[in-house]
């Protein structure tokens, strides 16, 4: 199944784009499921169809689901009280009722992952279509899942559980209580639901599609995201400009503001696939509305973004990490080694990835932003490296 992830500017049409983009799959014969987060029924409002946490059909091959945040929450808090019972009596604390919780900040983020993570595995749909926050939130979504599970192999690693058998012992010699089964069960649990929604984020037929209004603000912002998706590995294969204004009009006000918008689309034309949107003079509602919209198909698929390693080591005695950064400013960057982890930031983005192999066995002899890409210089640590006679 593909996946196409719509983000961009806020109160850009990010989820008119996203509806349009599914209706016309689904009119040309592709089983669709558009999905969104918004606690508000945007996607319902622009579809002329409401949605809610039940998936409602829109029409031929068309699907629509907004996942319902409170109600997974308070499954899981339920869950939760339920497995720790013991550790609740110990503390005297009172249950919670279902009916008096309400989500805390980040259960719709959590909800939209699992749907993601759901409608992948279903195999129902030949395409899955994606209406996701603003950007920067956004990225913070799809980084949480490989976040979150680095955190759960830091704070309880799979190895430890194999003393299960001595938990109790070694509690009572060192006097402190150990970590009980359930806290690896319910680890374990997470670690597998957070490998799910990883991989589909990671999936090659994964990409994303940026929307943004032409215009100097609009810029930075494309610039930013189109940084900060290739620092996750994700492709952008397409930028959509929305509300597009006719260059040639009589009003002096429009005509400036078309003159802005037409400068910003001549730039993007260089760098992106860019496809245009014109200003329909009203907010599109219905799904006439919605088939009117020039949105890129969904057949083509861009490349992966890929992060090779070259030799170079006859002739400059190193090996080279090419990381794609198209658009990083070079005062933004900054580069850690830490272990087996290089720690890459770009301006208010930043990853941790693992080493290649071969790296792990290098120390860092520089690095350097050049056409878009930033390339490390890896230097071979003579202790690790393999020696030849």
């Amino acid at each position: 199944m593909r996946t196409i992830l719509i983000t961009g500017q806020g109160g850009t049409g990010r989820t008119t784009v996203a509806a349009a983009t599914a209706l016309k799959a689904a009119r040309e014969g592709t089983r669709t499921l558009v999905l969104s987060a918004d606690r508000a029924d945007t996607l319902g409002a622009v579809l002329g169809v409401p949605t809610g946490s039940t998936p409602v059909e829109v029409g031929q091959n068309l699907t629509a689901w907004r996942p319902d945040a409170a109600e997974r929450f308070r499954e899981d808090l339920t869950a939760f009280q339920k497995r720790a019972t013991t550790a609740l009596d110990l503390l005297g604390a009172s249950r919670l009722d279902a009916e008096e919780v309400t989500p805390l900040p980040g259960a719709e983020e959590l909800a939209l992952l699992r749907a993601l993570r759901d409608a992948a595995m279903s195999e129902t749909y030949g395409l899955l279509v994606v209406d996701l926050p603003p950007a920067p939130q956004a990225l913070a979504l799809l980084a949480l899942p490989e976040e979150l599970r680095r955190y759960l192999r830091r704070l309880l690693p799979a190895e430890r559980q194999a003393a299960r058998a001595l938990r109790p012992v070694l509690g009572r010699l060192a006097g402190v209580p150990m970590p009980a089964e359930w806290l690896y069960e319910t680890a374990a649990r997470w670690d597998i639901e957070l490998a799910a929604a990883e991989a589909v984020v990671e999936d090659r037929a994964t990409t994303v599609r940026l929307v943004a209004e032409p215009g100097p603000a609009g810029a930075d912002a494309v610039r930013a995201a189109t940084t900060a998706f290739a620092l996750r590995g994700l492709a952008v294969d397409a930028l959509v400009a929305s509300r597009v204004l006719p260059a040639a009009t009589n009003d002096p006000w429009l005509a400036g503001l078309a003159a802005q918008q037409h400068k910003a689309l001549d730039e993007w034309r260089h760098t992106h696939a860019l496809h245009e949107i014109p200003h329909l003079g009203r907010d599109p509602r219905g799904t006439d509305d919605l088939a009117a919209l020039p949105v890129p198909g969904v057949n083509a698929t861009p490349p992966p973004v890929e992060w090779p390693v070259t030799d170079h080591l006859a002739d400059d005695g190193v090996l080279v990490w090419h990381i794609p950064l198209p658009g990083a400013i070079r005062g933004e960057l900054d580069l850690i080694r830490r272990g087996d982890e290089l720690v890459v930031t770009a301006g208010q983005f930043r990853r941790i990835v693992p080493l290649p192999s071969a790296l792990r066995r290098c120390t860092v002899a520089g690095a350097a932003l050049r056409e878009g890409e930033l390339r490390v210089r890896f230097a071979p640590d003579p202790d690790l490296w393999p020696r030849t006679r």
